[in-house]
């Protein structure tokens, strides 16, 4: 396993799972960890104080990695939490940063509410990297396709990414590119800037701040892709503090 990623796994299931602190800050960062996680205080101090009081709030933790790749100095990685037997459950997307030894030095995340009972799962579901030749391919298709439907709102070629039919695993999204395509013009999405695109094979991330019916949101897009075109899709949104809300340097 590459050990950026393994080092991010163990960030998540030494820590945040097994309460595991001291190993990971020692272990598994570097030097610095820059923070940019909703109500986490920058820094390593920062991580350990959060995680005190998380800890004692949530006795039991099931941490799933759903889904997980490298690309360059970054991890993505999707994950399902489950808190004192399911009480409380929790979908994120994370993006790790590695310093030149592959220990963690910053962290984006958005976090969502985990819903049941849908067509297809939210976050669950087949995980299989293939078409490794067409990483950087898939990505610019990614790319251009945010850039002149999501921010240019061109949307005369939205069908030239998407798929007609669709796999949707977003709760207010049915199958199909005419559900996608009606959602994002009913409710006037707009993509203001694109933050990172990570990608491995046929799976793209992009990390965005998008505004959604007016309301400014910390948005990932996780897209799989079979001939050129996306064929599923899977989001985590979560609304963007106010700045003086901020117990770090903000999302992005």
């Amino acid at each position: 396993m590459d050990k950026k990623l393994e080092n991010a796994r163990n960030l998540y299931l030494r820590a945040i799972r097994d309460a595991e602190v001291d190993e990971v800050l020692e272990n598994y960062m570097g030097e610095t960890y820059r923070q940019h996680s909703t109500g986490v205080p920058d820094g390593k101090e920062g991580f350990a104080q959060f995680f005190t009081d998380f800890f004692k709030r949530n006795p039991k933790r099931d941490i799933q990695i759903v889904r997980d790749f490298a690309d360059g100095d970054y991890v993505f990685m999707q994950v399902l939490q489950n808190l004192n037997d399911g009480t409380v459950q929790w979908v994120t997307a994370d993006i790790f940063k590695a310093d030149k030894n592959d220990r963690i030095i910053e962290h984006w995340d958005v976090i969502e509410a985990y819903k049941k009972n849908l067509p297809h799962d939210q976050i669950l579901g087949k995980f299989e990297i293939k078409d490794l030749d067409l990483t950087e391919k898939n990505k610019a298709t990614v790319r251009l396709f945010l850039t002149e439907v999501m921010q240019n709102h061109n949307f005369s070629k939205f069908e030239n990414y998407i798929s007609s039919d669709l796999i949707s695993h977003v709760p207010e999204i049915s199958d199909g590119s005419a559900a996608y395509k009606n959602y994002l013009l009913d409710h006037k999405v707009t993509y203001d800037f694109v933050f990172k695109v990570l990608g491995k094979g046929n799976w793209v991330v992009a990390y965005s701040k998008i505004i959604d019916q007016n309301q400014a949101q910390a948005h990932f897009d996780i897209f799989k892709l079979k001939n050129n075109k996306i064929v599923e899709h899977f989001t985590v949104t979560e609304p963007i503090p106010k700045n003086e809300d901020l117990t770090n340097s903000g999302k992005f």
